[in-house]
Order: C-alpha cells, then sequence, then structure tokens
C-alpha cells in the first residue's frame, strides 16, 4: 500500500486565506446567514401565498400548492438540524477542557 504525503495533497484542497479576513467580503458568515434566513422565509412566504390563492379560488391547480408546501416544510426541517448541529458542536466545545 502506497501512502502519499500530506503535502502532495495540498493542489487538490480549496484555497484559504491565512487569516486576513475582509469585513466586506462577500462570502462573509454574517451575510450567507443572513442570505440563508431570507431564503427560508421567502419560501414560507410564497407557500402561504399559494396556499391562501388556493383557498380563494384563484389556483386550480393543487400540485402546486402542495410542492410549495413540501419545499416549506424541508427548508425548515434542515433550518433545525442545521441550527441542533451547530449548537450541538457548541456544547462540545464549550465542555473541552484547557
Amino acid at each position: 500500500m502506497q501512502v502519499s504525503l500530506v503535502g502532495q495533497l495540498s493542489p487538490v484542497l480549496p484555497a484559504v486565506n491565512s487569516g486576513q479576513q475582509e469585513t466586506g467580503q462577500e462570502g462573509s458568515f454574517s451575510k450567507i446567514l443572513n442570505n440563508a434566513i431570507s431564503k427560508l422565509n421567502n419560501t414560507q412566504v410564497v407557500a402561504d401565498n399559494l396556499a391562501l390563492e388556493l383557498l380563494t379560488g384563484d389556483i386550480q391547480d393543487i400540485h402546486q400548492v402542495t410542492i410549495a408546501m413540501q419545499e416549506a416544510k424541508l427548508s425548515m426541517q434542515l433550518a433545525v438540524e442545521v441550527r441542533n448541529k451547530v449548537i450541538e458542536a457548541y456544547q462540545e466545545i464549550s465542555r473541552m477542557q484547557i
């Protein structure tokens, strides 16, 4: 079995800034988090609006409403699971002894 050196894998790994983060960087954590939350909110709003339009008779296609409701449900489940994992990781780090 041949073992390769870690240094040989460096071209495969993504490039990482060496601790130099700009506050105006497009991919900052707060912007990514805000974008994800706004997308989650948009899916919930769209599903609610389609359900309301179905109840008022503006939409006859129940498939469109069902798909939007399932998409909103899955998005919310994903957000809850990510939140749970972040909390679990924080608790694990806080239990570490220094």
